[in-house]
């Protein structure tokens, strides 16, 4: 452990960040799965709907500094590309 002040500070911002980001990951997995749940399913409208959704989680997460803008267009581009797949 730590000895300085600031030292011991940083250890329990980083726990406290570290649950945030796990929380904010977790949540942007299991968006992502409903997606292709639904599209493996066949129901283009679910998809639809849960692509919508899953969009909007991995925004946020990008915008709370879990996931680099990059990784989220490419995971948005990808789960986009099953969707419009779909007959």
């Amino acid at each position: 452990m730590a000895n300085i002040k600031s030292a011991k500070k940083r250890v329990l911002v980083d726990r406290r960040n570290e649950e945030r980001n796990k929380a904010i990951r977790s949540s942007a997995k299991t968006a992502m799965k409903k997606v292709y749940t639904a599209v493996e399913s066949g129901d283009k409208s679910k998809a639809e709907a849960e692509l919508k959704e899953a969009t909007k989680t991995l925004e946020m997460a990008s915008s709370k500094g879990v996931y680099h803008k990059n990784n989220v267009a490419h995971k948005t581009s990808k789960m986009a590309k099953a969707v419009n797949k779909m007959a």
